[in-house]
């Protein structure tokens, strides 16, 4: 089988702006691997030209051997994607949520119901399915995106900090489905998160970006060890970026969406 997910020399530009330069990335099938680095670091704009949604400057990208640039539909249909915004209807219950996605993924008709209601077991929503989705607290809302980035049972699994805004017990509910998902259909996971003990617990390996570049990148344990006894991936991220977790320097678009998104799911 090939790489999940093949990055050669890529590099994307925002006017005169450099948001990526020649970044070169491999995800093995099957793996869990974390993108991490400051807001502005070129996290959301690579995963942006993974799933197509910007078009391919420079560089070369495949996913299981698909080439983004010349079978773009092909790629689409092995995602699944959670961004960092909000993507669910308020005005629609969670079972309408994920049915239209269905619909979007093109999950042939006489399948749609069991995928739907397959998935809704999957994150523990089956009996509030039928709840507008407005009225789900943080956490429901995180594990009825992920529902909705199943329904089409992807190869590959997106996701653009999936646990921002929520509480410890909330974000631990997500990952417990999602490591539980991972196991039962051998998902390949793309992830990035500012949360470091996330990223230890659940990466095979990471990535640590920083002005459009990859600083360094191995397991989490390879990383640590690299700094010497003792060492977390709070103090690798410091290391490899120059920057603290709680001073993070993004663009203001960035801080204003991550603040929007945090206020509808508080």
């Amino acid at each position: 089988m090939p790489d999940a997910i093949t990055v050669s020399g890529v590099s994307y530009r925002f006017g005169e702006q450099h948001a990526v330069r020649e970044v070169d990335l491999r995800v093995g099938a099957g793996e869990c691997f974390g993108l991490l680095g400051p807001n502005g670091a070129g996290k959301t704009t690579i995963i942006r030209l993974l799933n197509t949604l910007l078009p391919l400057q420079d560089g070369h990208i495949e996913l299981f051997g698909l080439d983004v640039r010349r079978q773009a539909m092909g790629v689409r249909r092995l995602l699944g994607y959670v961004p960092q915004q909000l993507s669910l209807e308020a005005a629609l219950t969670g079972r309408e949520n994920v049915a239209w996605f269905a619909r979007l993924f093109d999950v042939p008709r006489r399948e749609r119901r069991a995928r739907v209601e397959e998935v809704l077991r999957m994150v523990d929503l089956a009996d509030t399915a039928d709840r507008l989705a407005g009225t789900y607290s943080g956490g429901m809302v995180r594990r009825l995106e992920l529902a909705q980035a199943l329904v089409n049972r992807p190869a590959l699994l997106v996701l653009d900090e999936p646990t921002v805004g929520l509480d410890p017990r909330a974000r631990d509910s997500v990952w417990a489905r999602l490591r539980d998902m991972q196991q039962q259909y051998g998902m390949t996971v793309l992830l990035t998160t500012h949360y470091m003990e996330e990223a230890d617990e659940l990466c095979d390996r990471v990535a640590l970006m920083h002005r459009g570049t990859v600083r360094a990148a191995g397991t989490p344990r390879e990383l640590k060890d690299g700094l010497g006894a003792g060492a977390s991936l709070e103090d690798v991220f410091r290391h490899y970026t120059g920057d603290s977790l709680t001073d993070l320097k993004g663009g203001l678009s960035d801080v204003r969406a991550s603040r929007r998104t945090a206020r509808r799911m508080g």
